[in-house]
């Protein structure tokens, strides 16, 4: 058997590197493309009704409730003594704050002190009230969408006097009550919805 001569190896062995480093790069390209298509998709002009955003905030706020709730009582069993500050900030929860980023919203959870809360918006207060009336009542209420102006959509379910994340994160409240608060910025809704979808 004849050896090769040594340039011969070095080629062989340049050519090789240069192979593995060109596949690479091929496999960092795809990445970047996959997400270029995203970005490209997202950005698109898309012309979105008020009704197209209130009906996508009605349903995105009821998966996400139930999953935002859920994931606070997992939480609460698993940590009874960080009860106070998990109710406080919900995005101390992995899944909660994923969310959030995923869909671009604020998630909390408001309790009776917050009907009088100046930070909220006057037509989200009213609603706080007639939920806590319906609340000493112990009558039933219903989700609700509000558009809070030109930018922010909230959507609002109460949760169940009985449900444990009433009961411990609303403890020291004469009524059982809890409201979810989910805050979306409209931009980001219009960025997620899929164009095909919207002409259907």
């Amino acid at each position: 058997m004849k050896h090769l001569p040594a340039t011969f190896n070095k080629s062989l062995a340049l050519t090789f590197v240069l192979l593995a480093m060109l596949s690479a790069c091929n496999s960092k390209r795809l990445e970047n493309t996959k997400e270029l298509s995203k970005e490209i998709k997202a950005s698109q002009i898309k012309r979105v009704t008020n009704t197209q955003l209130v009906y996508t905030v009605d349903e995105w706020g009821k998966k996400i409730s139930k999953i935002a709730e859920k994931a606070l009582e997992k939480e609460l069993k698993a940590n009874p003594e960080k009860a106070s500050e998990l109710c406080k900030d919900l995005s101390k929860i992995p899944l909660v704050a994923a969310m959030q980023k995923e869909y671009g919203v604020l998630i909390q959870l408001l309790g009776a002190a917050d009907v009088k809360n100046p930070a909220l918006n006057p037509k989200e207060r009213e609603l706080m009230e007639a939920y806590l009336y319906s609340a000493k009542a112990k009558a039933a209420a219903s989700d609700n969408v509000q558009q809070l102006n030109d930018t922010l959509l909230v959507y609002n379910v109460p949760v169940l006097a009985e449900n444990p994340v009433c009961k411990t994160c609303m403890a020291g409240q004469e009524i059982p009550f809890a409201v979810w608060r989910l805050l979306f910025d409209k931009k980001e809704i219009i960025r997620k919805l899929d164009a095909k979808m919207l002409k259907e």
